[in-house]
């Protein structure tokens, strides 16, 4: 491996740690036109566990007729080897796909449960009101702590609905606060659709972090207007130390069409190494299971860092 070189802490103080979960074996994989082979998406998750993740999300237990895509996921979660320090995370819609996922309780340590904040993104997702889907959370999640299984949590279109425009801050405040309530330990705010700047970001994070105390921040951003570094740095700045990304900048929303991908891992690793923050992440590894998956993919991804590669300062410098 070559010796990376990073910038000093951008703030001249003690370098600042951040959590990056990767996100694309599920999140990134969905949204592809045609489906991944199982052994190529299982060579893929290994390569990026082998990059240093303490999280990946692996599988969804959606029914496989409305996302084909991911209709191998007891499969994959058999077939891959990570490292015993990686917790592999499953995204779980309801109860019937909460039934599947704990008949492979042994095969993943997360489970995630997830509502849009915009009424119409929720029923053209999940056919389901807002309301009938958090009636639901609590009893799931009541369920995924008996497991022994940590209780994770998305609210997507947190910041922006194409169907319903702007959404309200307390709304979303409200929706994560009953969360919190079920048992959530961790809450993630998506930008589905990139609707998000980098002002808001910085006012909605700091609400956030001051509204659920104890609870962890996860900040999820796509880069459909690219946007999405400058608001994980509107993030970073005000106080936000948990992201979720996409190596290749994979994935997007099904649900409008044309909505493109998540900031790439390696753009954000990048990003936050040059900046003087401790991500534990070897971004030279995950800029190669980038350009594998681009080359499994057969098409040029949007990544700026599987071009341009790592920044290598001299020891001079």
């Amino acid at each position: 491996m070559v010796d990376l070189h990073r910038f000093p802490n951008a703030n001249g103080g003690e370098t600042r740690t951040v959590h990056v979960r990767e996100v694309g074996p599920r999140d990134g994989f969905q949204n592809e036109p045609e489906t991944i082979p199982t052994a190529d998406k299982v060579r893929l998750i290994n390569s990026l566990g082998r990059a240093g993740f303490k999280r990946i999300e692996v599988a969804s237990f959606v029914r496989p007729d409305v996302i084909p895509q991911l209709s191998d996921g007891v499969q994959v979660l058999h077939a891959i080897d990570v490292p015993d320090d990686v917790a592999r995370m499953v995204l779980v819609p309801n109860s019937r796909g909460l039934d599947n996922a704990l008949d492979e309780r042994e095969y993943f340590e997360e489970a995630t449960l997830f509502v849009s904040a915009s009424q119409t993104h929720n029923k053209r997702n999940i056919n389901r009101t807002i309301e009938e889907t958090m009636t639901d959370v609590s009893a799931m999640g009541k369920r995924i702590l008996a497991e022994d299984l940590t209780f994770c949590s998305v609210i997507a279109t947190s910041f922006g609905c194409p169907f319903e425009g702007r959404i309200e801050m307390d709304r979303v405040l409200d929706i994560a606060e009953q969360f919190a309530e079920a048992g959530a330990t961790e809450i993630g705010f998506g930008d589905t659709t990139g609707m998000c700047n980098p002002a808001y970001a910085s006012r909605f994070f700091a609400a956030a972090i001051e509204r659920l105390p104890g609870v962890e921040i996860t900040a999820h951003f796509h880069n459909t207007r690219g946007q999405g570094l400058a608001n994980a740095y509107a993030a970073l700045e005000a106080g936000c130390t948990s992201f979720e990304s996409s190596f290749g900048e994979l994935g997007g929303c099904p649900v409008p069409a044309g909505s493109t991908g998540n900031i790439a891992t390696e753009d954000l690793v990048s990003m936050f190494h040059e900046m003087g923050v401790d991500t534990g992440l070897d971004l030279e590894r995950i800029i190669e299971a980038a350009a594998e998956a681009q080359a499994t993919l057969g098409r040029k991804l949007t990544s700026h860092s599987i071009v341009a590669g790592p920044v290598i300062w001299s020891p001079s410098v």
